[in-house]
């Protein structure tokens, strides 16, 4: 097909100094757009400021030949940005909101500050930014808008309240800006990018990166904005690494109970498969229809009433509980023995007496929502605890978006996504201590599915849903549960877009049995990180459905045209490959093994790739320039406790013991992270990070004592690949010395199994290299010594600190996506008890050469056996608790004069 061009058009690109931006920027650049480079130049987390950045990319785009043009403003003042393509260009016609900043926090620790930059930023900056190129838009009946969401705000994300809010209100964004802007020919669709970048370069490892450049990105952009893409608007896309699918929202058939008195919090839990029963799904765009489910409804027999449920002794605050929805859950909670805070910026008082008159607990608050602070003091100071919170309160302020004002925006936001915030983190200090906590958020249709003239409460309302699923991880092993809904019920906020018969029709009192249930110890599991509507006594999960999407080869250069020839797969959820993510793992799950697409794989297996083969003798002659490494004292004590040393070893973890020294093992530490002089792809086929696995490892001690503090320098070469057919072997060598002497202090050697990198040609045989490549075989008899060693808990979160960030040590979704049920701890880190056991046991050695055999999970005991040989101490290490070997054929060769270190 041809190529999609863009000559004569207008593109702004917001945050594009670098990363994602960047690679849009010089992409339109090269299409024939005129391109607006806006960038702050602040860092990844929101401060500073340069030029320099936006300045770069503009000169860039035109040494190739290209027109644009730098802005340097904050995305907060975007009618600044979009007046810079006014007047360079005379017009704007794609915006593509991308800038964002990061400040990861765990919710209790987090600031206002934390949350308002973020929210600035993200939700602000990215409705000023629209909101200034719509008149332009709409008088040209021409737009294009891509927002940009996360699976951090998909799914929600430890650490990331403030971003998963953020991130999901886009999706409520960019739906209402659909539905608005589709009959002026404006078409708007949000992705959420998996993508190298400033931000991303925190929570994910180098070679991970090295595979989800921002080029994988581009290309669906550039279809999504492009003239010839007419009706595909208000999508979500998922792209990254080479696959690109598409989501929907999924809702449940649901249970629907007749309304009244018979429809209790019990009734509805016995019914709570139905709730969650997707085996006859919808894929909506709009709100149910409540009045059909209401005539229904009434149709019913009584309900079977269930479990009677008991809050007897528990706190409830319910913010915006001096009216309608508020009203009703504060009156039913009262009802079943809670003692309720009526927190109301109006009037809280007409519901407090209702409740004492009916012989319920109830106090009054009068505050705003946004004073969190002071709405859940007055639980305190009334009852001396919390235990629920049902963030309710509300506005509206609607308008359509052309008309909008920032004062409306503004006050939505600040009511809806931060009074949540704000009541929330007034409560979590409380729900963290006791152990136990139940919030119910509110979100709307309007935010699942974008609703006309209410762009603000649609980012406000999806933005709390990004929150409470965020909330929901945080909170789970706390014991505080998180879920959401989105209400239909008459009420004085409704009563401004519903005709009366509906606000009377649609009671408030069909919506508080389910969210009195969700507050109870009853929910079956998961009891928390739902999403449900609900209204007219029918009540129905929500979630999202996946497509299978298409993947790309990972070795062919992505481009739009591939994308639109794609189309048909990219889209299609009716295939039998379509899936319902949950969490930022299952977000990654397709991207990752999309990194196996090759459209080379296999077409040589068997035959010599010549170039591989003169790679890798190229890669073999090459010189380091050396990688410094400077330590002292403390990083020495660091690891010593990191594999296992205690506080009573006194030389291992006391820098003024006369005998203070770092454990022989050491050496694995200063070479880590030196940078290689070749590269990976080059010398292997269809290389992957995520097919590699750390085969042995071989460490020489060419220096003793062992400096306790120095600048050391590593010099890693290749030494050899070997070809095993399905897979391969890298060996690289690695020379350390110290700067101030110039001599060799260690040396090692390390091998990696590569899987589906092999059938190049090579040998199948690695050399003889001696002590580096011995294998060890244990004598035919009982072990001469054994120690025994029981890892701690937080035995990865310590020995990460050495160096080895690999998130598989730490991160629960980086170890499922690699297969593990917890994060697993490091080779290196078991390596270092091992030899640790044949030192105390036996003394120094020169070296010490290990195979890994298997994993260990923080906690598990080890077991290291070990005869004596001579002056070779052969060792393996098993895992008690499963009877395996972690290390097999290891040996090392003792310096010569044996002594026990005795502790």
């Amino acid at each position: 097909m041809s190529e999609l061009r863009f000559d004569g058009q207008t593109v702004v690109v917001t945050g594009s100094g670098g990363g994602l931006g960047k690679a849009y920027a010089v992409f339109f650049g090269t299409r024939g757009a005129n391109v607006v480079v806006n960038d702050l130049g602040g860092s990844f987390n929101g401060e500073g400021q340069s030029s320099k950045a936006a300045d770069a990319v503009v000169d860039e785009i035109r040494a190739a030949g290209g027109k644009a043009v730098a802005n340097y403003d904050s995305v907060e003042n975007g009618e600044k940005i979009i007046e810079t393509a006014i007047k360079a260009f005379g017009r704007v016609d794609i915006l593509l909101n991308n800038a964002g900043i990061l400040r990861d926090v765990s919710f209790k620790n987090m600031s206002d500050d934390d949350w308002d930059l973020i929210i600035k930023v993200h939700v602000k900056g990215a409705y000023k930014c629209a909101r200034a190129a719509w008149p332009h838009f709409r008088k040209q009946k021409y737009g294009r808008v891509i927002n940009t969401a996360s699976a951090a705000g998909l799914f929600g994300s430890f650490g990331q309240c403030n971003y998963s809010a953020a991130k999901l209100s886009q999706v409520g964004f960019t739906e209402t800006l659909a539905k608005e802007g589709y009959k002026y020919n404006i078409i708007c669709n949000v992705i959420a990018p998996i993508a190298a970048s400033r931000m991303t370069q925190t929570v994910m490892p180098p070679d991970i990166l090295e595979k989800l450049k921002p080029d994988w990105v581009v290309p669906l952009v550039a279809v999504l904005v492009h003239p010839s893409n007419k009706h595909e608007t208000g999508s979500i896309f998922e792209v990254g690494g080479g696959h690109i699918a598409k989501l929907r929202w999924e809702r449940a058939k649901g249970a629907l109970l007749k309304t009244g008195p018979s429809l209790t919090p019990g009734a509805i839990l016995r019914q709570w498969n139905n709730v969650n029963d997707f085996s006859e799904s919808s894929h909506p765009s709009g709100v149910a229809d409540f009045m059909s489910l209401l005539e229904e409804a009434q149709k019913l027999g009584e309900n079977e009433p269930g479990d009677q449920l008991d809050y007897t002794g528990k706190v409830v605050v319910v913010t915006g509980g001096g009216a309608g929805l508020g009203r009703s859950y504060c009156l039913l909670f009262a009802k079943l023995g809670a003692s309720v805070v009526v927190n109301d910026l109006v009037n809280p008082d007409d519901v407090v007496q209702e409740i004492q008159k009916n012989g319920g607990k109830a106090v009054g608050n009068k505050a705003s929502a946004e004073d969190g602070d002071v709405v859940v003091k007055a639980a305190i100071d009334a009852y001396g605890r919390i235990d629920i919170l049902v963030n309710n309160a509300g506005i509206l302020r609607d308008k359509a978006f052309t008309n909008m004002e920032d004062k409306m925006w503004d006050q939505v936001i600040a009511v809806h996504l931060r009074g949540t915030y704000k009541a929330t983190k007034a409560a979590w200090p409380y729900f963290l201590k006791q152990k136990y906590g139940r919030i119910v958020n509110t979100t709307s249709t309007s935010g699942i599915y974008g609703n006309f003239g209410q762009a603000n409460y649609a980012a406000a309302k999806l933005g709390i849903l990004g929150l409470s699923r965020a909330l929901a991880r945080e909170g789970a092993k706390y014991n505080i549960y998180v879920n959401t809904i989105a209400p239909n019920a008459g009420t004085n906020m409704t009563r401004s877009i519903m005709p009366e018969e509906m606000v009377q029709a649609f009671k408030p009192e069909q919506v508080a049995p389910l969210v009195v249930a969700l507050c109870s110890d009853q929910v079956p599991k998961p009891p928390t990180g739902g999403l449900f509507e609900v209204g007219s006594g029918w009540h129905a999960r929500t979630r999202w459905q996946r497509s299978g999407g298409h993947g790309f080869p990972v070795d062919v250069k992505l481009t739009p045209e591939a994308v639109v020839k794609a189309w048909s797969d990219i889209v299609n959820f009716d295939d039998g490959r379509a899936d319902h993510p949950e969490d930022g793992q299952d977000g990654l799950k397709s991207i990752m093994n999309n990194m196996q697409n090759r459209s080379s794989a296999g077409d040589k297996a068997g035959e010599e790739d010549t170039d591989i083969l003169e790679n890798i003798e190229k890669a073999k002659k090459l010189q380091s320039e050396g990688t410094k490494f400077k330590y002292d004292d403390k990083d020495v004590i660091l690891y010593n406790l990191g594999i296992g040393a205690k506080r009573t070893e006194l030389p291992f973890v006391y820098e003024n013991s006369d005998s203070f020294q770092a454990l022989p093992t050491f050496g694995v530490v200063p070479y880590f992270g030196a940078e290689i002089s070749w590269s990976m792809s080059e010398i292997l086929p269809n290389f992957s990070p995520m097919m590699l696995l750390h085969g042995e490892q071989y460490l020489e001690i060419r220096k003793y004592p062992i400096p306790t503090a120095a600048t050391l320098v590593s010099y890693p070469k290749l030494v050899e690949v070997v070809d095993k057919g399905k897979s391969a072997i890298m060996v690289s060598g690695t020379t350390t010395k110290d700067v101030a002497t110039g001599e060799d202090v260690f040396y090692n050697e390390s091998s990696a199994v590569i899987r589906g990198s092999g059938s190049f040609g090579g040998p199948s045989k690695g050399a003889d290299r001696g002590a580096s490549t011995a294998v060890h075989q244990p004598p035919n008899r009982q072990p001469d010594a054994i120690v025994e060693e029981t890892t701690t808990q937080e035995q990865a979160a310590l020995y990460r600190l050495n160096g080895d960030r690999n998130p598989l040590h730490i991160d629960p979704g980086f170890s499922k996506m690699g297969g593990f049920k917890t994060p697993i701890l490091h080779g290196l880190c078991f390596f270092g008890i091992s030899g640790k056991h044949v030192y105390q046991t036996y003394g120094p050695f020169k070296n010490i050469k290990v195979r890994f055999a298997g994993t260990v999970l923080p906690g598990q005991k080890l077991r290291t056996e070990m005869w004596k040989e001579g002056e070779k101490v052969i060792f393996q290490t098993v895992v008690v608790e499963t009877g395996k070997l972690c290390i097999a054929g290891a040996g090392a060769e003792l310096v010569g004069i044996v002594k026990t270190i005795k502790l």
